[in-house]
């Protein structure tokens, strides 16, 4: 296929009331794009619940953003390749809403021979025929014909961080849950303990060496005025303590600080800890992908290295109960595998397989699942379709079941890094959740692990 051209008009060619028009949908990514170009964020134009105080009663699109596609006729239309935008009269007449349709119209008003110049009527009209912007451009014509190939702009995605702000909103709105943060040594876990507690989420109890906490507040420059510290010598008195606290019943939930995964998670499975259930504990990532368009669980990717058949029963059932807990009827549960048929050389075909089997036969309950899976039929109703899979999760799954904690943990990574993927991360099976983050994790994740594990504890 020929390249499309850009061709313009001269300074001779042009006659007065020759006019030129393009036509534009305003959408959501167009308001936000121009919101992160330009730097105006005023939340008139981004945020639903400011804009339903306001006088128009709801999110109005930037005027320069309608504004801008004047520029665009001038530059590709009317005149053309070659313009040079000397002036430009503004007003702007009527508010433009997302889901309006936009022409933009340039009008030859008059010629200036002395410098090439010319003067244009300029006006933006919506759907309606409303006018929502007037003015009068001038600028300096082309003097020779020019035809050019359009430039291929870059394919744009927005990376959105939104699709855990209901479940904040849910769990801001109960009274803070008193939670025991384990070995907070670091700025980092002292800057989380702070925030979730300034977010209404938990009410802290710092438990570790009280010497050491204080230097990390003071490393992070926060105040620790109403903390309560619990002192403990060193990490795995921490844990010890912190179990303590919650099988006791004085916390609801436990928050990884500083120290190791496996020394926490250790003093929460011991036999003596007060905190085991018939389920064996299990970790999930709840990931908050910009390419998908809902939220997704990967289970697991962090503590069971090469799980069983019976753990991954109760891995599955963990992941299908937080989601229950928060609201979902009956999660798609998506077994993976790296092919969909199964293979009696790749064990993990079987297990998706007797996976399957079990939820239809009520050995695990509450959700749909099935497998064996790959990756792409899962997540990606086109993938699924072309392979002629007919099944009730393909494409559409919320909870993806690897096959062992290798799998899981490049998955989530390689969505976290790749894809501009948020992972909040909770330890379920316990008789009390336990948020469970890495030192890399950055504040908003640690936020979020703490409104999911106060809604899970609460439910």
């Amino acid at each position: 296929m020929d390249q499309e051209l850009l061709r313009n008009r001269t300074f001779e060619e042009m006659q007065p009331g020759e006019s030129a028009s393009l036509v534009r949908i305003v959408g959501r990514d167009d308001i936000e794009l121009f919101a992160s170009v330009s730097g105006d964020v005023n939340p008139a134009h981004l945020d639903a619940a400011f804009a339903a105080t306001g006088r128009f009663g709801h999110i109005v699109a930037h005027g320069m953003w309608t504004a801008a596609l004047i520029s665009a006729v001038l530059g590709t239309h009317l005149p053309g390749p070659g313009t040079i935008y000397l002036d430009q009269s503004l007003r702007f007449l009527k508010p433009v809403a997302p889901g309006d349709t936009i022409t933009a119209t340039v009008t030859v008003r008059e010629k200036l021979a002395e410098r090439r110049m010319v003067r244009l009527a300029t006006s933006c009209t919506n759907q309606k025929g409303e006018e929502v912007l007037a003015g009068e451009a001038l600028v300096l014509a082309p003097d020779r014909s020019i035809a050019w190939p359009r430039t291929r702009l870059p394919d744009v995605s927005l990376r959105r961080h939104d699709r855990y702000d209901a479940f904040l909103q849910r769990a801001q709105a109960g009274p803070p849950l008193r939670a025991a943060i384990v070995h907070p040594c670091s700025a980092a876990a002292i800057l989380a303990a702070v925030e979730v507690r300034q977010q209404g989420l938990l009410e802290p109890i710092l438990v570790g060496p009280e010497a050491r906490i204080h230097a990390a507040a003071a490393e992070a420059k926060v105040s620790l005025d109403g903390f309560t510290i619990e002192h403990a010598p060193h990490s795995h008195a921490a844990a010890a303590r912190a179990v303590e606290l919650a099988a006791s019943g004085r916390v609801a939930v436990l928050a990884k600080g500083s120290l190791h995964s496996d020394e926490l998670i250790g003093a929460v499975v011991a036999r003596e800890s007060g905190l085991r259930t018939e389920r064996r504990v299990s970790h999930v990532y709840a990931m908050e992908v910009p390419a998908y368009a809902k939220p997704l669980l990967i289970t697991d990717a962090a503590i069971n290295i090469l799980p069983t058949l019976e753990h991954k029963r109760d891995i599955c059932q963990n992941a299908i109960d937080m989601l229950r807990k928060l609201g979902m009827e009956q999660p798609l549960v998506a077994v993976l595998a790296a092919v969909e048929t199964v293979n009696p050389a790749m064990p993990s075909t079987l297990d998706a397989a007797a996976l399957t089997v079990m939820a239809s036969r009520g050995q695990i309950t509450g959700a749909r699942v099935d497998g064996p899976l790959a990756f792409d039929n899962a997540i990606s109703p086109d993938a699924a379709q072309s392979k002629g899979i007919v099944s009730p999760v393909a494409g559409q799954a919320d909870i993806l079941l690897v096959p062992d904690l290798e799998a899981g943990n490049m998955l989530a990574k390689q969505l976290i890094y790749l894809a501009g993927a948020t992972a909040a991360g909770l330890v379920l099976g316990a008789r009390v959740p336990i948020i469970l983050t890495s030192r890399a994790d950055s504040l908003a994740t640690r936020i979020a692990s703490a409104a999911l594990a106060k809604l899970v504890a609460t439910a």
